[in-house]
């Protein structure tokens, strides 16, 4: 027997056994998950216990914990003492010149770096407070160029998402790969208005399956990686709320084609419904979040999108390739659907 597989069709499990495979092995960035203390004192004597992740502190080599201030100047612990490899003890003596604006505290980021892991931070970590106006204890400040930088092939290290981050592969490329779907979908429903073409009714309500299956499991894993981040599979997040009543309108859609037995009739009015569905889709999801406050998401509710930080170019190299993967399986899928409905239609029709 002939095995009939279209190039498309390999790429598509290619790229899927790709994105599984560096989705879950490619390693996270150091960084730094915890410290003991976040409040120090110009003049005074400051040290704090930092618990790093996926480090090796024990056989790093020129190894500093700096604080970075706003202005970009670094103090550099007078002391450190490796605990293990994912904690190290740092003691800090504040100078008294510290450059504070408004003239009572500021906000500054811890920092750790070393020969072998380059250098990761956690922001606005320590607040430090001058309250003495004598300048007893004048520091010395470096520069951010003495930071020692490791180019590597791994994923950012984001607080509260941690080893969820790679969720992004799978949640985010799902929805984006339902969306490029039911974009097909309408084609066919434009198509079908114009040509009163069977063919394109099928392949239109095929693609919307799909896309719809697509849409639960998007709902699914978003909820999963809620509970893990947010604390609860569901919140009063309005882009989840949204993404709700667009999969409501959209099995509307499915009640609607099974309530309508005349071929034409159901054929006709479930391709404008199709196209009314996707356009109430894009304003709930993607315009309704982004005009709303309050909202969890990345680039809603004035929650700041994906940077070059969130979505490096390592993600990049899984990201996209997941979502084509995605793209490409699910075509697959919805042409074994549209086979099946020519097939179920040629049978009702012999008999």
């Amino acid at each position: 027997m002939k095995l009939n597989l279209s190039w498309w069709k390999i790429l598509g499990v290619i790229l899927t056994i790709y994105v599984l495979i560096a989705g879950f092995k490619v390693p996270l960035q150091p960084g730094i998950l915890e410290y003991s203390e976040n409040k120090a004192f110009a003049g005074q004597a400051f040290s704090t216990d930092l618990t790093t992740y996926n480090t090796y502190l024990k056989k790093a080599t020129d190894l500093n914990v700096w604080i970075w201030l706003p202005n970009d100047q670094l103090i550099k612990a007078n002391g450190t003492e490796v605990i293990n490899d994912t904690k190290v003890k740092a003691d800090f003596l504040i100078p008294t010149d510290i450059e504070i604006k408004n003239g009572k505290s500021i906000l500054a980021t811890l920092m750790i770096d070393n020969a072998e892991e380059g250098h990761y931070f956690i922001r606005r970590a320590v607040t430090i407070k001058n309250e003495s106006e004598a300048n007893l204890h004048p520091g010395q400040f470096f520069d951010l160029s003495v930071i020692k930088s490791k180019t590597r092939f791994a994923f950012p290290f984001q607080h509260i998402l941690y080893e969820t981050l790679r969720n992004t592969f799978f949640h985010v490329a799902i929805w984006m790969s339902m969306f490029a779907l039911l974009l097909v979908s309408c084609y066919h429903s434009i198509m079908y208005l114009k040509s009163s073409d069977q063919i394109h009714d099928k392949k239109s309500s095929s693609l919307t399956t799909v896309a719809l299956v697509f849409g639960i499991a998007g709902l699914l894993t978003g909820s999963v990686w809620a509970k893990y981040t947010w604390g609860a599979f569901w919140t009063s997040d309005v882009k989840l709320n949204m993404t709700a009543i667009s999969l409501l309108i959209y099995f509307g859609y499915w009640i609607l084609r099974g309530s309508l037995n005349d071929m034409e009739v159901r054929a006709r009015i479930s391709s404008v419904f199709n196209l009314f569905a996707f356009v109430c889709l894009m304003i709930l999801v993607m315009v309704i979040p982004r005009l709303s406050e309050g909202s969890l998401h990345p680039g809603n509710g004035g929650n700041p999108a994906f940077s070059t930080y969130d979505l490096d170019s390592a993600m990049r190299l899984v990201f996209y390739p997941a979502i084509v993967a995605y793209f490409l399986i699910g075509l697959w899928i919805s042409e074994l659907l549209f086979r099946y409905a020519k097939l179920e239609e040629k049978i009702t029709f012999d008999i």
